[in-house]
């Protein structure tokens, strides 16, 4: 019989050691708290001086959007190569008894997804481009920061997709999150 001893050592022991995930991810991770607590911040403080003392920080809402932006595609580019974007596998799954059937499909994925980051790529440069010539109201800044996280992730995810599709590396079908 396990008692409660044995449950809590047992999942310690399944748990993933820091040094264990690559310095990529473990930046990422780090990149996207920093945005979230910067933003959360920047509106808690901003709603306690405008409910509080009636005035405000102009730049909280600004600042805010351009983490969010920054925040999620760090993110999505930090999830492809752990295999957390959603996926529908059921084909891949059926085709797991054909293995030549299941590369030639692996190979056809890893092409969408590279043809998919590349319209995403050129779509965010040619935002990139307008935003060159614009600042932001408030903070300034070049608005041409805003699409700037989608360039660099598409990019990023078609040079993984692409690594991965040269070296042949084997779809994964398996589901490692939670399933609600």
């Amino acid at each position: 019989m396990k008692t409660d001893a044995d449950s809590s050592s047992s999942q310690q022991d399944s748990a993933v050691h820091p040094s264990d995930v690559p310095l990529a991810q473990r930046l990422a991770q780090h990149a996207m708290a920093l945005c979230l607590a910067t933003m959360a911040l920047a509106v808690f403080v901003n709603v306690v001086l405008r409910y509080g003392f009636g005035s405000g920080i102009a730049a909280s809402e600004e600042l805010s959007r351009l983490l969010f932006v920054w925040m999620v595609f760090i993110g999505a580019t930090a999830a492809y190569p752990a295999g957390e974007h959603m996926a529908f596998t059921s084909l891949a799954q059926a085709l797991q008894k054909r293995p030549a059937a299941l590369r030639l499909l692996t190979r056809v994925i890893r092409l969408l997804v590279i043809l998919a980051a590349a319209l995403l790529a050129w779509g965010a440069w040619q935002q990139v481009v307008v935003g060159w010539g614009s600042r932001s109201v408030v903070l300034g800044y070049s608005t041409s920061l805003l699409p700037l996280p989608a360039l660099l992730a598409s990019a990023a995810i078609a040079v993984m997709a692409t690594v991965e599709l040269v070296r042949g590396k084997p779809l994964h079908v398996g589901h490692t999150g939670d399933v609600e």
